[in-house]
Order: C-alpha cells, then sequence, then structure tokens
C-alpha cells in the first residue's frame, strides 16, 4: 500500500472516529447532570475517571480501533489519537451549545470537557465497529479475544450503555421507590436477560460456548458481577451515591445494573 493510500485510509479511519464520537457522546453533551458533575466533581474522583480511562480506550483500539491495525504501536497510536478526538469533540460540542463560560474557573470549564471526553473516546474507538465503510471493515476477528479478553469486552460493553443514563437524577429515584422484592426481581431478570442475549439468542457476534450451564458459570455470572461492579464505580464517580444508605446503594446499583447487563451481553455486538 502507498504512502498516500495509508494518509487516506487514515483520514478515513479518523473521519470515522470523529462521528463515532459525535453519536455515542451526545446525550452525555445534552445532560444536565453531566454539566453539573463537570463544575462541582472532585478533582480526585475526575483524575481516578481520566487515568482508568486511558487503559480503557487501550483495550478497545486493541480489539477494535478506529482502522486496521499492524502493532501494538499502532493501537497506541489509535487511543491517542481517540482520545485526542474525544477532547475535541467534546470542547467544540459544549462551546457550541453555550456551555462553556470563559469567564469561569478555567477548573470548571476542563472539569466539563474532560468529563465528556472518556465516553466520546470510547465512541472513537470504536467507530470501525459502528460504521461498515463500502469495504465492509468492521474489525471483526483483528485480535481473536481470550477469556480474560472478553470479560474486558463485557466491561466495556456495560460502560457503553451506563454512561448514558448513569449520571441522572433517575436512577437514584428508582431505587429509592423500589421494594426490596422490586430489587430482588430486577437482578434476576438482568441476570437472564444478559445469559439469553449471549447464548440463547444467537446474535451476530457473539462467541460461541458449548454448554448452557458451563457458559452460565464461566461467563454469565461474571459478566453480571462486572456489570454491578461498572454501575457501582460509574455511580461512585458521578456522585449519585453520595450520602445514600447502603440499602439505597444496592438497589440503585441493581437499578442501573440492568442496562450495564444489557451492554455487557451485547459486547460483541458494540465492541
Amino acid at each position: 500500500m502507498s504512502e498516500a493510500t495509508q494518509d487516506g485510509v487514515y483520514v478515513e479511519g479518523l473521519g470515522r472516529a470523529f462521528g463515532g464520537a459525535l453519536i455515542f457522546a451526545f446525550p452525555l453533551l445534552m445532560t444536565m447532570e453531566m454539566w453539573e458533575l463537570g463544575f462541582h466533581m472532585s478533582r480526585a474522583r475526575l483524575a481516578l475517571f481520566l487515568a482508568l480511562g486511558l487503559p480503557l480506550v487501550f483495550g478497545l483500539a486493541f480489539y477494535a480501533g478506529f482502522r486496521k491495525s499492524d502493532g501494538r504501536l499502532d493501537d497506541l497510536l489509535d487511543a491517542l489519537a481517540a482520545l485526542a478526538v474525544g477532547f475535541t469533540v467534546s470542547l467544540v460540542m459544549l462551546n457550541l451549545f453555550g456551555l462553556i463560560d470563559w469567564n469561569e474557573p478555567l477548573q470548571a470549564n476542563v472539569g466539563k470537557v474532560a468529563l465528556q471526553a472518556i465516553p466520546a473516546a470510547m465512541g472513537a474507538v470504536l467507530a470501525r465497529k459502528q460504521f461498515a465503510g463500502a469495504s465492509g471493515d468492521r474489525g471483526d476477528d483483528d485480535h481473536p479475544a481470550s477469556y480474560r479478553g472478553e470479560l474486558f469486552l463485557m466491561t466495556a460493553g456495560a460502560l457503553f450503555l451506563a454512561f448514558n443514563v448513569a449520571p441522572t437524577e433517575e436512577m437514584v429515584l428508582i431505587g429509592y421507590m423500589m421494594e426490596p422484592i422490586h430489587t430482588v426481581a430486577l437482578a434476576l431478570v438482568s441476570v437472564a436477560l444478559l445469559h439469553l442475549l449471549v447464548y440463547r439468542l444467537g446474535f451476530a457476534g457473539q462467541e460461541a460456548h458449548e454448554g448452557h450451564a458451563r457458559a452460565f458459570v464461566e461467563f454469565t455470572l461474571p459478566g453480571f458481577a462486572i456489570a454491578l461492579a461498572v454501575s457501582l464505580y460509574v455511580l461512585w464517580t458521578f456522585g449519585r451515591l453520595d450520602g445514600l444508605a447502603p440499602v439505597e446503594i444496592i438497589s440503585t446499583m441493581i437499578v442501573l445494573g440492568l442496562p450495564a447487563s444489557l451492554g455487557a451481553a451485547l459486547a460483541r455486538l458494540v465492541v
């Protein structure tokens, strides 16, 4: 492939990355709670959020980068490019919406942009999966996942859906309104849906695993545990657990665990 052709392929991939970042980030960019969080959120939580986002984006670049890669260096460069796209899209769109106030302290504007940048970067790095080009290139089987890789992809899938609703007040409100019987029932439904979506409905792109019971033990239960852990962390990061009693924390985690479980179940379709 000539250098000009390689440049053209990269530019096409970069264009897809911007499209992916825009589409995935739009719900969060237009969510009032995210604007407030960017202003008031603890800088320590924000720093941890960004620090954990870096290996997440790199892992996604390894399994499903916005262009075909020739090795780990390419994956690292794609991850850095996706982060740059995420920050750029977040800054431009927040400014376009009039949400960047240049009279505010710099720290406030940086917080707003940084909080949006990781979800946008996820959309950017997953663009090849979401926007197959004329060649039908979706990145399938670039790097077949090991068992640990499958669990990582489930984590990414859980985050992919949980991000969109985790910042909202409704998560806490629903958790508050549910009785213990509702919480238990919702947890069971989440486990059932996760298992059915991955291993019974045969969605294209899902990995085939022999043995229904074995699949439940090796993937469904760990997947649900991942969904709950992701839910707990994201809710804590966004300050949705502050001041809640332990029972309310569990209920709220189970509520967010439903979309997180669906994201984990559909990881190979999304990621």
